[in-house]
Formats: C-alpha cells, structure tokens, sequence
C-alpha cells in the first residue's frame, strides 16, 4: 500500500503538532531507521496518531523528505551563492567564509544534512537533491580555482579534490558532533577553517 494519499491536502496541524513538528519527528526517525524503512504509519506511531490522521498534515512521505533535503540544500546553496560573488574580497576570503559558514549551516540544521548526506538517488527526489549537491560542489570547486589563480591557495591539488576534500570534513561533523557537546559552532568554525586553510595557503597562515 502507497505512503501517499493522493487526495490529501496539508492542513494545519493539531495543537503541539504542527507541520514543523511533524517535519522535524519525521527527519529524526528517516535518521534513525533509513528512509525508505520508514513508512508513514510508523511516523503517525511517533506523533500518537492514526495512520489516516497523519495526512491530514502531509500529503505523502516524498513530500517530507523534499522539505528536509530543500532545508539542508537551501542553506548551503545560500552560502555558495555568497561566496560567489566576485565584489566581496579575495577569492581566499569568500572562499574560506564559505566554508566557515557551511560548518554553521551544519550545526544548526544537523538532522537535514545528516539525511542529506544518506541519500542514495532512490526516487526523483533524491536524484534532485544529488543533481543540487553536485552543483554546490562545482561552484565551491571554481571558488578554489579562483583562489589559485589569484596565487592565494597552492596549485598542486586539482581544484575538485579541495573541494570534495573540503566539504569531507565538513560533513565528518555529523558522525560525531552533538548539540549539547563542549564545541559550540563558533570553535568548529575556527577548527576547521584553520586546519584546513593554513595547510593550503602558500605563505603565512592567514586569518578571517
């Protein structure tokens, strides 16, 4: 039997579970169980509802899958655009802010990037989503080549490497960090901006 109910419509949801309730108990159990493990009658288990009841928020579990992926996306796609654009520094500047930031867009949206980063290209939705995360990647990749090109970064690692290489340890925080943990987003910011940066620059270790 089909997750969707063709002919729902999302409605606002009952007291103490509103659609962000639902999308956030939605995101923690895909997290927990897998995704296509997860089925919409396990969800309405989780919220104390019917199997029925639980369209009356959502439509289908695609569509609570697309609203966690676009919120991970999003966020990142946001701070690529950012640092793209040309009149804000130094290429090692954006291109270093971006990846400060990217660190913050983890921490503060860790439950949609961890199901970012397990999605396997199973349904349209997520081929989309691997389609915008390759994206991020190329753009993130140009900002290096535009880095080296300015004499900033070393020019012995291909572009696309520092990229991939990059967003690696970026996304290594979702294994281990917890919120309530001693490192805020601030110190991992400033961990991983370091380690990373002052390794690629070709003179002194620079700061931002």
């Amino acid at each position: 039997m089909s997750d969707a109910a063709p002919t729902a419509t999302p409605r606002r949801g009952r007291p103490g579970h509103d659609q962000e309730t639902v999308l956030r108990r939605a995101v923690d159990l895909f997290n927990q169980q897998g995704y296509d493990a997860t089925s919409m009658g396990d969800l309405a288990r989780e919220l104390g509802f019917s199997k029925s009841a639980i369209y009356h928020h959502v439509p289908s579990k695609g569509h609570l899958l697309s609203e966690a992926l676009d919120e991970a996306l999003g966020a990142l796609t946001e701070v690529i655009e950012e640092a793209s654009r040309v009149e804000r520094g130094t290429a090692y500047e954006r291109l270093r802010g971006a990846v400060r930031r990217s660190v913050t867009v983890l921490v503060e949206h860790q439950p949609a990037v961890t199901l970012l980063l397990r999605v396997r290209g199973n349904s349209d939705i997520e081929l989309e989503a691997l389609r915008r995360r390759r994206d991020i990647d190329a753009r993130l990749a140009a900002l290096v080549q535009s880095a080296v090109d300015e004499g900033s970064l070393r020019s012995d690692v291909p572009p696309a490497l520092v990229s991939r290489l990059l967003f690696g340890m970026v996304n290594s925080l979702v294994e281990w960090h917890r919120p309530d943990g001693p490192a805020d987003a601030d110190a991992l910011s400033q961990a991983i901006t370091t380690l990373a940066f002052d390794g690629l620059a070709t003179g002194s270790p620079r700061t931002s």
